[in-house]
């Protein structure tokens, strides 16, 4: 089942009523009171005063949110800058004065009702108090002219906060010059305009544009190409949803345009700064993200204000460097990073230069904009004096001969790695004299504190003289490991026992799968929520190919697997160490493996799902690849270990397996049914793996889904010609899918079973990704992230090359 054949099948059950105290217009003789609100038609829209969730609910804002989706999600908020402080006197209504619509009531500032929020139309437009407002079934609230109400006085969809739904626009007026744009929030509990904004360029260009503080461009659409923009994702286009620009004499717009209306989706521009598409999956009641850009979240310009360092590999994206702390933590506990940091110690630079202030050397960043060379410093003593004698220098840097400084605040630090695309800079960073003894003290102390801890346990060593004592010793070292590991940055991992495992799984007596690592078993485990106690399916993986690992070093990857989350990747939920036994406990996949789904008799996935399963593996990989602090390489990509939600959603399986059994995988891979058939060149020659390994496997994957067949099983050239032919014609499936892909026929590389069912645009660049992902030299493959522009048609796939060492692998399998 298709997920739109899922969706309409589920919306379908769903019925729409007015909830009681719901209202059909506001006027001037009926306006709406306190915690009453006002209804769509079916039902499907809701306009009323909310608090944001999480907020300690003394803020109260104008709000139109989705009426039968669980859980308030807001496309719209009137009041954004002046929220009330109580509902009760609150009121929305139509102007007797001069017909606008406006929200009164009393806010921190005045206890006595205030108007708030207006349409703020002029009484030439606003003909009277007859006006009415109304919320219309595609979310628009509108207010018509009282004697004419074809006539629309002032509409919600001309006025966007951070959300376009279906028929919304962003653009030009150009008859009043005014331009509408979508502006984030602040954070989660504050919709008050944020940093980020979203609008069509300025300049005129067919092209949106995404920007900091309203001045800098941080990431772009590309312009307008008939169909689609140049650089978004053609994924759901004419299928689901897609942003259209509209130019006329009056405005240029980009309205979001919905092939199905049975479908529920939305378009909104978050507090991080990144564009994200959802579509609301009526089986696990949730949203499920398509996609989001810029993909990375330290690609957006100034994420972490100033002085703030974004770290792609962290467990958040934003830190202060050492001598530096947030300026205000209660901002950076809700995700909104934009107010930055400041210094610890303030600078004690005198008019005529500091002699005091030192610098801090920050390795391997990417330097921030608005430089300024000094071109008679010579080395870097006499670049830091440059610097050093100015008070307003804030840092330096000195490479390749060339003095660079830095005045006022510093914006769009980002931590490099050795595996950044480019490398990184030393940067100096300017601290007071207070503020670097400061950090050496700290280090001291921490010093301090190792010293006497060693000094402790050979203390404690000395003592434990007898067994008794060794035996509580122990036992009380296993104790502290459990707390310790409940309370590292597992804090949010359940800690199992074996007995607990045990009898979750029925002593392991329904066992889903088998694999190099180890048996994978259904089980059924207690959670709570809140008071009460809950049953969920869990999936308990027990490893047997860790050998001697200790419970250290198993903790230690557990930790960072544990951090490790993205909507395609199975989620870990907890973990078992008890002696030899080390088990893993993930959320259950209902529809189990793709393999099963593939190429089962009587099965057919149809083509949608198999290229949104394509996008979302490519997507879960390059997360992998590039999102984390350290590149983690999968070693064992195939259909087997990808997993689908209830929703048909890939999830990748055993993605940290990499990191808790090290990278020798010859014994366990080539052991494996099957496995050979997705190993790179590079595996079989014994030469060092990188994660282009995977972006091989990847490829390998990509014949699969599209041809429905495993790739190990050969083809028939003649019986696909219908000629017949003897089984001595067959080939490596792979070389030949390469060659009809070359010579354009890739209508004959697609499973059969889907009767040309297919997009062949998407047909034909799922093709062409496969066959640049098995290319011979790993320098010829594209990376994950790569993959995933190329899969959402945001880059030109040229035509690739057939690789030749295939045909030689083919002997080894």
């Amino acid at each position: 089942m298709s997920l739109i054949t899922a969706t309409l099948i589920a919306l379908a059950c769903l019925c729409f009523a007015p909830a009681v105290g719901a209202a059909a217009t506001v006027s001037a003789r009926r306006p709406l009171r306190g915690n009453d609100t006002l209804v769509s038609a079916q039902g499907k829209f809701e306009l009323g005063l909310f608090s944001p969730a999480g907020s300690s609910g003394d803020r109260f804002y104008l709000g139109i949110w989705y009426k039968n989706i669980p859980g308030q999600t807001i496309i719209w908020v009137g009041n954004r800058a002046s929220p009330l402080s109580a509902v009760a006197s609150a009121e929305l209504r139509v102007s007797a004065d001069d017909g606008n619509l406006e929200l009164v009531g009393p806010t921190v500032a005045s206890t006595s009702p205030v108007v708030v929020w207006s349409s703020n139309l002029s009484s030439s437009l606003s003909p009277g108090s007859n006006n009415t407002a109304e919320i219309r079934d595609n979310g628009n609230l509108v207010l018509v002219d009282g004697g004419n109400s074809s006539n629309v006085l002032w509409q919600s969809f001309d006025h966007p906060t951070d959300t376009l739904v279906p028929e919304a626009w962003i653009g030009e007026n150009k008859l009043t010059g005014e331009y509408q744009a979508l502006t984030s929030w602040r954070n989660a509990q504050d919709p008050a305009s944020g940093v980020f904004s979203e609008t069509l360029d300025p300049n005129g260009a067919s092209e949106v544009f995404y920007m900091w503080n309203r001045s800098r461009v941080y990431w772009r659409t590309g312009v307008w190409m008939g169909q689609a923009f140049a650089r978004l994702p053609e994924a759901t286009k004419n299928t689901i949803y897609n942003g259209t620009y509209v130019e006329t004499p009056a405005y240029r717009r980009v309205i979001n345009v919905l092939y199905d209306n049975a479908t529920i989706t939305r378009s909104v521009l978050d507090p991080t700064g990144q564009a994200q598409m959802y579509i609301w999956m009526p089986t696990s009641q949730s949203w499920q993200l398509l996609w989001t850009g810029p993909m990375l979240q330290c690609d957006v310009y100034a994420l972490c204000g100033a002085f703030g360092v974004c770290d792609q590999g962290g467990k958040l994206p934003c830190h202060c460097p050492p001598g530096f702390a947030p300026v205000s933590e209660g901002d950076w506990t809700l995700n909104d990073w934009s107010g930055g940091c400041c210094r610890s110690s303030p600078l004690t630079c005198a008019h005529n230069g500091s002699r005091t202030d030192g610098f801090l050397m920050l390795p391997d960043v990417k330097l921030p904009d608005d430089s300024l060379t000094v071109g008679a410093a010579q080395s870097k003593v006499e670049c830091e004096s440059a610097c050093v004698k100015s008070c307003s220098c804030q840092a330096y840097a000195f490479s390749a001969g060339e003095c660079t400084v830095w005045y006022g605040e510093l914006r769009n630090l980002q931590q490099l790695y050795l595996d950044s695309d480019s490398p990184g800079s030393d940067l100096y960073l300017r601290l007071s004299e207070r503020g670097l003894q400061d950090l050496h003290s700290v280090d001291r102390e921490k010093m301090g504190r190792k010293l006497w801890f060693v000094l402790g346990i050979i203390l404690a060593g000395v003592a434990a003289v007898g067994a008794s004592v060794i035996l509580a010793w122990r036992i009380v070292l296993a104790r502290r490991r459990l707390v310790s590991m409940a309370n590292e940055n597992v804090s949010f991992l359940a800690v199992y026992s074996y007995g607990d495992l045990r009898a979750a799984t029925k002593d392991f007596s329904e066992r889903l799968g088998h694999g190099s690592f180890g048996s994978v078993y259904r089980g059924v485990l207690k959670r709570h929520k809140g008071d009460n106690s809950i049953r969920v399916q869990v999936a308990v993986k027990k490893l047997e190919s860790l050998g001697r690992q200790g419970d250290k070093q198993f903790r230690t990857e557990v930790s960072t697997l544990g951090c490790i989350q993205h909507v395609n990747l199975v989620r870990l939920l907890g973990f078992c160490s008890s002696g030899d036994d080390k088990m893993l406990v993930y959320e259950y996949m209902p529809r189990g493996s793709l393999d099963g789904l593939l190429f089962r008799d009587g099965a057919c996935l149809s083509w949608r799902d198999r290229y949104c399963i394509m996008l979302g593996v490519a997507r879960g990989l390059a997360y992998l690849h590039h999102g984390c602090r350290e590149c983690i390489i999968h070693c064992d990509v195939k259909p087997e270990n990808i997993l689908l939600d209830e929703d048909m959603s890939p999830r990748i399986a055993d993605f940290g397996m990499a990191k808790l059994v090290g990278r020798d995988f010859s014994r366990a891979l080539t052991t494996m049914r099957g496995t050979i058939g997705y190993l790179a060149p590079e595996w079989i020659s014994g030469q060092p793996i990188s994660a282009k390994a995977d972006v091989y496997s990847f490829g390998m994957v990509l014949f699969e889904l599209i041809s429905g067949r495993r790739n190990s099983k050969g083809y028939s050239e003649l019986e696909a010609a219908g000629t017949g032919g003897s089984e001595s014609s067959l080939t490596f499936f792979p070389v030949w899918a390469a060659a009809k892909v070359l010579e354009g026929e890739v209508g004959a590389v697609a499973d059969p079973r889907l009767r040309g069912d297919v997009m062949p645009k998407e047909l034909e660049r799922a093709c062409r990704v496969a066959c640049w992902c098995i290319q011979d030299e790993e320098a010829q493959r594209p990376t994950m992230a790569q993959v995933v522009q190329a899969l959402e048609g945001i880059v030109h796939i040229q035509a690739p090359p057939v690789p030749r060492t295939l045909e030689h692998l083919v002997t080894l399998m």
